[in-house]
């Protein structure tokens, strides 16, 4: 096991079972590897603590629980990234935005894909999608 400190304070944590985005995150190429830190809260929210730099963190969503038919495949560039097979599991979350006046944001345009048979992520862009950076949570 191994702990840093960061903004949830001393963080322990077993290097096995970190999160690898092999390509880093859109904005953030250096940051590999995170930490996923359940909500304490119930909800649909939880964090991703950079283990690279322990200043950096994101909330993260699945996004069909606000947006039942937002769906993306990963093609075969992003399933090698994965190190996974067509037929295997593969999540969609949201980088989740809460600004000070509270109106909480989804980043539906730049979706993470989550394989957890490889524990391995990448953050792609959807070009030619009417999906937006900032989608704004369903009324």
């Amino acid at each position: 096991m191994r702990k840093i400190q960061t903004r949830f304070g001393e963080v322990e944590y077993d290097p096995t079972n970190l999160l690898h985005f092999p390509a880093g995150m859109i904005g953030f190429p250096t940051l590999h590897d995170f930490i996923v830190m359940p909500n304490k809260k119930n909800g649909p929210l939880f964090w991703i603590q950079s283990v690279d730099d322990p200043d950096i963190a994101f909330v993260l969503t699945d996004p069909t629980n606000f947006f039942l038919d937002y769906k993306v495949i990963p093609d075969d560039t992003e399933r090698t990234y994965l190190q996974i097979d067509p037929e295997d599991e593969c999540f969609v979350l949201s980088v989740v935005t809460v600004p000070r006046d509270a109106k909480i944001t989804l980043n539906l345009r730049a979706p993470i894909l989550f394989s957890p048979k490889s524990n391995r992520a990448i953050q792609i862009i959807l070009e030619n999608s009417d999906f937006q950076t900032k989608t704004p949570l369903p009324e």
